[in-house]
């Protein structure tokens, strides 16, 4: 679980950041065989098409909570979601948008990922075996790409 830190510092000041909108998807992969899903679920400013933080886990509420909890200093004003359940249960309705017209940056991210690491296709005969191993590779293209992290340093500043 990473949050970008263009959008937010490791302390635990409150933030003066207010962004505009965000797009929330999942991403179905597994570990060892199909029965043991993995899921990906992130966040997306909807202006800059940046993930702004990420979660492994599985498809459940209490995992949409953990990214809900990473995003709150952000304070998001609009969110964009696809119909899955835990987003209609735990946004306030009045700031939550279902539907794929203001979702389409996502899921094309969603594509690229899937291209990018043979791990997410869905058919595919690249599969990871560890859960650790699974996360840190996802982890570590989502911290170069996305978040502009230079991951082969032992220090991050």
């Amino acid at each position: 679980m990473q949050v970008n830190p263009r959008y937010a510092k490791a302390t635990n000041e409150p933030l003066e950041v207010r962004l505009g909108a965000a797009e929330w998807d999942e991403q179905w992969s597994f570990v060892g065989s199909k029965a043991n899903p993995r899921w990906l679920w992130y966040a997306v400013d909807h202006a800059t098409h940046k993930v702004l933080a990420y979660v492994f886990g599985r498809r459940t509420d209490e995992v949409f909570k953990e990214l809900k909890a990473l995003l709150a200093p952000l304070n998001i004003a609009r969110y964009f979601t696809d119909d899955w359940g835990a987003y209609g249960r735990h946004l306030a309705p009045s700031s939550h948008d279902v539907g794929k017209r203001n979702t389409q940056k996502i899921e094309r991210k969603n594509l690229n990922f899937r291209t990018w690491i043979k791990r997410l296709a869905r058919r595919t005969i690249c599969f990871s075996k560890l859960e650790l191993m699974h996360d840190t590779v996802i982890g570590l293209l989502i911290n170069k790409l996305e978040f502009g992290l230079d991951i082969h340093t032992k220090s991050q500043v």
